[in-house]
């Protein structure tokens, strides 16, 4: 029985290595398209004990609402949202205020039966830029520009092998701010031997294909950060930080209770760890109670 036993182990873990290099030898959408990958980023968010910096959300919050919420959708966030528990931590009356501030939001019928519209409440998503797909592809040249709220989490590349086994013991999950990060950064002027860029093309180092629709978004010095005591910003006002920031705002977006979760994540580890040592003991207990030649069949 040990021998099957033991093909058997020998059969299963040939047939993972031939999947691992199956997996291995697929070649990554970025890659095939000549695209360098993303460098990793330091996020505050990473690993099993991360969590958001509320500085950071706050910041890339303005980066949303001044540049990016003129083209792109967030309408999953609501914005009493921004002072829930592990997100930016804006206080209500400072939500009650950033929602007033939103005159036209669509609401009714009232009792003629007629839509009309009103001042933003706590309770409302981000009004979106556009009323549907078909008037945002009109303003923008025929491209679409997606919703942010889950774009973190929709967007990201192939690690390949072996990295992506690596990943799996340091908890990285970060692809997607990363290549949010890189991409908003990306912005070059195209090498010598590529080909002329036709109207509405834009050339972007990280992108697969290296051609993109929207134009650069960001430049350094375009979004005043609030000033700390000594009457400068704590960050610099860069293209860099201004990717940084943005992009960890679409992770919180995304995942809003991360912190909730990674926290539970650890509870149920840590219990799961002294439930099996007290299933160890007990087994050894119990079977202490048996004679010795019992044990041996």
């Amino acid at each position: 029985m040990n021998e099957t036993m033991s093909k058997m182990s020998l059969r299963l873990s040939l047939a993972g290595l031939v999947t691992g290099l199956s997996i291995a030898a697929a070649s990554p959408v970025l890659a095939a398209e000549g695209a360098p990958k993303p460098p990793a980023q330091n996020w505050s968010f990473s690993g099993p004990f991360g969590k958001f910096d509320q500085a950071q959300l706050q910041r890339g919050f303005k980066v949303a609402k001044e540049v990016c919420a003129s083209c792109h959708a967030m309408s999953l966030v609501k914005f009493r949202n921004l002072s829930q528990p592990g997100g930016p931590g804006f206080t209500p009356s400072q939500v009650a205020a950033l929602a007033a501030s939103y005159t036209n939001i669509k609401d009714g019928p009232n009792d003629s039966g007629e839509m009309f519209e009103r001042p933003g409440r706590a309770a409302d998503a981000f009004p979106a830029p556009f009323p549907n797909e078909q008037a945002a592809r009109a303003a923008n040249g025929g491209a679409y520009p997606p919703p942010i709220d889950m774009l973190a989490k929709a967007r990201t590349y192939t690690r390949g092998f072996p990295t992506f086994i690596f990943d799996i013991f340091t908890q990285y999950q970060e692809q997607g701010p990363d290549y949010i990060t890189a991409l908003l950064t990306g912005y070059v002027d195209p090498p010598k031997d590529f080909p002329p860029l036709l109207p509405g093309q834009n050339y972007n180092s990280y992108m697969p294909g290296h051609l993109i629709a929207m134009p650069k978004p960001l430049n350094d010095g375009q979004i005043e950060y609030p000033k700390g005591p000594d009457g400068k910003s704590p960050v610099p006002e860069t293209v860099e930080q201004y990717a940084k920031d943005v992009s960890a705002f679409m992770v919180w977006m995304a995942e809003p209770h991360l912190e909730a979760r990674k926290r539970m994540g650890l509870q149920v580890m840590l219990f799961l760890a002294l439930f099996a040592g007290l299933l160890y003991f007990t087994k050894k207990k119990i079977w202490s109670r048996l004679p010795e030649h019992a044990s041996k069949h």
